[in-house]
């Protein structure tokens, strides 16, 4: 094989990539690393330090779009980010020292989770429901959100548990080179109750920084590889973009469960090969 064909393949792979976790929420990285280990036999830590790339790269671009909209809360995505970038760097640290095959065992059990959540539908949190969390109004985390109504106020609560709930999620983050984005909405809309809509865009405009500090630690330790990290970037940018244009079309309810499954199907052959220590 050539190195423009395989280069080619590598980028519609991506491009796949990036409209399905798109369309699912859940990110290209879920389905670009299992590509590149399981079929393409690409090392798990040159795979991860592609993702983190294209991590960077999505992010950057959806993010500002939120942000301009009014809807992202940028001052408790800055607070909160404090928690998952100390926690990127301590797993990239972590990911270097690890067996390969422990860290494809950990992403397995990660992508497990991430496709029963992506089966779970969301409810919306809105309006002030309860007293805030004292430390919200401290650091006035406490915000609104536009509407086809008109700007519509809530409160963060449990500020302390959500922020250590980030920490975890940039350990995973910088350990597997995905974004956490589901464990960062999972620990805003479960713990701290705001609404889901303001959660998935603050959660968006946090994973790129996130990535950034955790692929600092790749690229020192020679893991970025750029003839792969272009074509993944390249891939799930384009992937990302036709998925936002097609899902306002679309019903998505079918496509999460067809995309649960396949990556069921994944987090197991994952799981296998990193059990018979043969990543």
């Amino acid at each position: 094989m050539t190195i423009a064909i395989f280069t080619l393949i590598i980028f519609l792979g991506a491009l796949l990539a990036g409209f399905l976790g798109s369309l699912t929420g859940l990110g290209g990285g879920f389905v670009i690393i299992p590509l590149l280990t399981l079929v393409f036999k690409v090392d798990i830590h040159y795979a991860i330090g592609a993702s983190l790339v294209a991590v960077i790269a999505t992010s950057s671009g959806s993010a500002a779009a939120y942000v301009k909209e009014g809807i992202t809360n940028i001052r408790l995505g800055m607070f909160l980010e404090i928690a998952t970038t100390l926690g990127a760097v301590c797993g990239a640290f972590i990911a270097v020292y690890t067996p390969t095959n422990i860290i494809a065992v950990i992403f397995g059990l990660i992508l497990m989770f991430s496709a029963l959540t992506s089966l779970q539908k969301k409810k919306a949190v809105t309006g002030k429901q309860s007293l805030p969390d004292p430390l919200s109004v401290k650091l006035k985390l406490n915000s609104s959100y536009p509407t086809s109504d008109g700007n519509v106020d809530y409160t963060v609560r449990y500020v302390p548990g959500g922020f250590f709930t980030m920490l975890g999620a940039g350990i995973l983050s910088g350990l597997l080179g995905v974004g956490s984005g589901a464990l960062k909405v999972l620990a805003m809309d479960n713990i701290m109750r705001i609404p889901f809509k303001v959660s998935t865009t603050t959660s968006n405009f946090m994973i790129g920084v996130t990535a950034a500090a955790s692929a600092g630690i790749y690229l020192y330790r020679g893991y970025i590889d750029p003839g792969l990290c272009m074509p993944v970037t390249l891939g799930v940018l384009a992937g990302a973009f036709l998925g936002s244009r097609v899902l306002p079309n679309v019903k998505t309810t079918l496509l999460r469960t067809v995309f649960a499954f396949v990556i069921m199907l994944v987090a197991l052959q994952m799981l296998y090969n990193g059990f018979m220590k043969k990543i």
